[in-house]
């Protein structure tokens, strides 16, 4: 099959969104790739259309924008929901302030983050997280999403591992 769009979400059980994309992109280029997903960050959405991506559109928008995305993306243009252009510009325009700050600086998560990782490698899930620091699930779900594409993880096991060596948990 040789579709003409194909709508994907980065969080795949077996082959991430991410990789989808660059496999099928090799493999039919002629194919329109739309992400479908909760992610709402700049690196995401930079790592997407990297990938090879046409659109972008946030789960969050799915019922005004899903079907403007899909027939933009067919006709071989590029499509971004108004709320991901905000992102992008947002974080093309913070690129000069984080370009100051040190490296290590930027890839260390902060005390809160390393407080999710540490509930989510003790197998915690999203609502037991949020029910214990007193935030909503919504908001454990950003978190996540921050922390693996900071600490450039794909997978909970990563995570757990890295909890492990920063000594967050006992193995």
């Amino acid at each position: 099959m040789k579709p003409d769009v194909i709508i994907l979400d980065i969080g795949m059980p077996t082959l991430d969104g991410l990789e989808a994309t660059r496999q099928i992109r090799q493999a039919a280029p002629h194919t329109r790739i739309l992400i479908l997903t909760m992610h709402e960050s700049n690196q995401m959405v930079r790592r997407v259309l990297e990938a090879g991506a046409h659109g972008y559109v946030l789960k969050s928008d799915l019922a005004a924008h899903l079907v403007k995305a899909v027939n933009v993306v067919s006709k071989g243009k590029f499509h971004l929901t108004p709320k991901v252009s905000e992102i992008v510009l947002d974080g093309f325009l913070s690129t000069a302030s984080v370009s100051q700050q040190p490296e290590n600086s930027r890839s260390r998560p902060t005390p809160r983050e390393t407080e999710v990782i540490r509930l989510l490698a003790e197998g915690k899930v999203n609502k037991e997280i949020a029910a214990e620091l007193g935030i909503a699930t919504r908001t454990v779900e950003t978190h996540r999403a921050k922390i693996m594409l900071k600490l450039g993880m794909q997978s909970l096991p990563q995570l757990v591992h890295y909890a492990i060596r920063h000594n967050l948990i006992s193995p």
